[in-house]
């Protein structure tokens, strides 16, 4: 974690023992601003520093733009705060929250400072609040040195419950951030299992990691992974399991998410072009980095729900043992499938992990995500997921979920007229529809997907957009975004 979060009284001697005070102003539906607080905290500061904020702040002549945020210098007797942040909220509403956290984390990243924020009054607008601070004070790195200062929030609610869950999913989307940035020759397969298992001996979870002659079954993990024998390919089982094993009305649902843990993609054989889009490659792993911190997130708020992740994680490289174009391979339950492009290695990873779950699992909902196809992030940039999905009612809950969360979904179509576009001649499926000319790489990619999942309830999220970020925007910061964590954690908690 980059930062430290605290609920805090609303009071103002809380808020004066911080060296920042952060307030929010929303407009008041002519042309002037007024401010939101949680009780009289607006007018307590206001007393306190014998100052009036509405002047100050028409001082900057604020434009009314969500996440601006305009500087206060104060001072007062047997008091630390030094400055207060002004930060428009435009309508209120938790995705505006969120914009203004992220603005007032920026401002104190890397820094030791204590900061009081009381924009937030509704609970879901504390909790969305909460969660955007920490997500935008993230940093990381290997440089040498001293390492960057932290700073530490305080969000005025008398409600701790909401903060407390608001810092395990802000712990939990770090923790996916932290794997992404990782670089793969740090992060190998192997190396993806034993955070699952160090994940595990803290949190309670349960693991099973394959490897070798154990994958004998898993045709396209081993036909991707053994491009890089050492260490291999790795199929990570982590299971969570409620306290409270029982459901007045019935059983507990089980949950299986299956994520794409590449942890670096050359392209394989058919190499990726031009080279330097090799560079954040390390970063294709973050649908398995998702699902894995989404378990330790569960574990701590203990949904009555099972829910399985399988991490099918693998290295795409360039080497004698590589798999070719032309090469048919035998996927987990059968399924032959002619290997078009190696590049497309992803799809098939999954494959054997929807497989599966279908086969040995059982499972009531069978989720899977990641970083899939550069198509979707030329149709929907970075700021939405594609969601597809043929159960209307899963996608609502999806839908709702992101809203929600912040981890937004874009419902994309299945259109089965692009089915013939994966026959082959020689095998039960082609894995890459680029032949058919239907320029729909994302959508023919889920469509491969589905078969694997068989008559179960399936979701794929293609996250290649959403993954990571070219620079720092919103909440995100440069690299590894951690998406999916709140998405999937939300959506398991409604359940």
């Amino acid at each position: 974690m980059s930062s430290i979060l605290n609920a805090a009284p609303v009071k103002l001697s809380a808020a004066t023992s911080a060296d920042v005070i952060a307030l929010a102003y929303i407009s008041d539906g002519a042309d002037g601003f007024i401010f939101q607080g949680p009780g009289t905290i607006i007018r307590d500061i206001e007393d306190h520093f014998k100052i009036d904020l509405a002047d100050e702040l028409s001082f900057f002549s604020p434009a009314g733009k969500p996440g601006e945020i305009f500087e206060i210098p104060v001072s007062a007797n047997d008091c630390s705060t030094e400055r207060i942040y002004l930060t428009f909220i435009g309508d209120a509403t938790p995705a505006a929250l969120r914009v203004a956290a992220t603005a007032i984390a920026r401002k104190v990243r890397g820094k030791n400072l204590t900061v009081y924020s009381a924009c937030a009054v509704k609970k879901t607008e504390i909790a969305a609040h909460a969660i955007s601070l920490t997500m935008g004070a993230y940093l990381w790195s290997l440089k040498s040195g001293k390492p960057a200062d932290v700073p530490t929030f305080l969000v005025a609610s008398d409600d701790k419950e909401i903060v407390n869950g608001a810092n395990v999913f802000a712990k939990a989307v770090a923790r996916a951030r932290d794997m992404v940035h990782t670089p793969s020759n740090i992060k190998t397969p192997e190396w993806m299992a034993t955070q699952a298992q160090e994940f595990a001996k803290s949190n309670g979870l349960k693991v099973n990691v394959l490897s070798g002659k154990e994958l004998k079954d898993f045709g396209g993990l081993r036909a991707v992974g053994n491009s890089s024998p050492k260490p291999g390919p790795r199929f990570i089982e982590v299971a969570y399991a409620p306290k409270d094993k029982k459901r007045s009305h019935g059983p507990l649902p089980h949950v299986v998410l299956v994520g794409k843990g590449i942890t670096f993609d050359t392209g394989g054989v058919s190499l990726k072009r031009p080279y330097d889009s090799m560079i954040p490659m390390k970063s294709d792993m973050a649908g398995a980095a998702a699902i894995l911190a989404t378990l330790t997130a569960l574990e701590e708020l203990q949904p009555n729900v099972r829910v399985t992740a399988l991490m099918m994680c693998a290295e795409n490289a360039i080497s004698a043992t590589a798999q070719r174009p032309s090469d048919v391979i035998k996927h987990y339950g059968g399924t032959t499938v002619e290997v078009i492009n190696t590049d497309a290695e992803g799809r098939l990873v999954l494959a054997d992990g929807l497989a599966y779950a279908d086969i040995n699992l059982d499972p009531d909902y069978l989720i899977d995500i990641a970083t899939l196809t550069g198509s979707v992030t030329r149709g929907l940039g970075r700021q939405f997921a594609a969601m597809y999905t043929r159960d209307d009612k899963l996608a609502a809950q999806f839908e709702k979920a992101g809203s929600d969360s912040g981890d937004r979904v874009w419902r994309m179509p299945l259109i089965d007229d692009y089915k013939d576009s994966l026959v082959s001649d020689i095998a039960d499926f082609n894995h890459n529809a680029s032949h058919a000319n239907y320029s729909a790489g994302s959508v023919t990619a889920a469509l491969f997907l589905e078969h694997f999942a068989g008559n179960r309830r399936w979701l794929h999220l293609d996250i290649a957009g959403t993954g990571r970020s070219e620079v720092d925007a919103g909440e995100n910061p440069k690299g590894g975004t951690g998406y999916g964590v709140r998405l999937l954690t939300q959506w398991i908690m409604s359940l």
